[in-house]
């Protein structure tokens, strides 16, 4: 499958596109030099940086950003390296969605929330021998060697054939997505993630909110699994809170949220990933 015939009738830059989100961060060279591989390929690429603050070896902090943004990217290449079991026997793949965009990635899940968003995927190929990557290549940095170069070479145009060897999409792995569950006087939700500001983002969905019945301007009793119980109110701005106060809203992504205004919502309920709080009546 040609990726420039993949994007035909759909809207496109005047230059291709391709985007990266991995848990490397800022202080080393590994965002750079993923720049510098693609720069060589494809000399006319537009990069797009998404996130490179995915917490590390969080693959499903990752899947659950790159499923957010994707929406609002163009249609391109996009790229998404959150990899701890990078040098074992887990394929690299390559997949071209149903709306046009192709992304690029280890198969550990980190991909399927967005291939679910991108209409599903339609071709796929196994790429950690691909004919289009580095050599040699290193055991621990795919994200240069293997996933930066192929990236580079479809967004030039090189077929998604070229780039490797079919897979059954139906293969893949497939991450479940995350759910809340509305029981009487509220719902039972589990935080996904702190952003930097400390708000942590929840299971429950807009959906999930309508029908537990949740009003604007009620407070709300935030109970944790330790049965520490906190006062918020669901309001649905920040700045309808006062300094200090501790609020329930809807995200920038339609998930319900929790947060402190002028404050840390992470620090002060001390939430892991992944654990369980309930949002209810007083």
């Amino acid at each position: 499958m040609n990726v420039a015939r993949a994007f035909a009738g759909l809207p496109v830059t005047s230059a291709p596109v391709v985007t990266l989100l991995t848990d490397y961060g800022l202080d080393d060279e590994f965002v750079g030099v993923c720049h510098g591989v693609i720069a060589r390929i494809c000399p006319s690429a537009r990069i797009i940086d998404v996130s490179h603050g995915i917490a590390p070896q969080d693959v499903r902090g990752g899947a659950l950003a790159l499923a957010a943004a994707l929406p609002f990217l163009p249609i391109g290449v996009h790229v998404a390296v959150v990899d701890p079991g990078v040098g074992t026997e887990r394929r690299a793949v390559a997949l071209a969605l149903a709306d046009g965009r192709v992304l690029v990635g280890p198969d550990n899940g980190v991909l399927s929330l967005a291939v679910r968003v991108g209409g599903g995927a339609r071709v796929a190929v196994e790429i950690s021998s691909s004919p289009l990557r580095l050599e040699p290549v290193s055991a621990t940095f795919h994200g240069r060697d293997i996933f930066a170069p192929v990236a580079a070479h479809l967004a030039a145009g090189a077929p998604l054939a070229d780039a490797g060897v079919p897979l059954d999409p139906s293969a893949l792995v497939a991450l479940e997505p995350p759910a809340a569950t509305v029981v009487p006087g509220g719902l039972i939700a589990a935080a996904l993630r702190a952003d930097r500001f400390g708000n942590i983002q929840l299971t429950a969905t807009h959906e999930d909110v309508e029908a537990a019945g949740m009003r604007l301007g009620s407070s709300v009793a935030v109970r944790l699994a330790s049965g520490q119980t906190h006062r918020a109110r669901f309001v649905r701005a920040f700045a309808q809170a006062a300094p200090g106060e501790l609020i329930v809203y809807e995200d920038a992504n339609r998930r319900l949220a929790v947060a402190v205004s002028h404050g840390s919502a992470a620090e002060l309920l001390g939430l892991a990933g992944g654990e369980q709080l309930t949002i209810g009546d007083l």
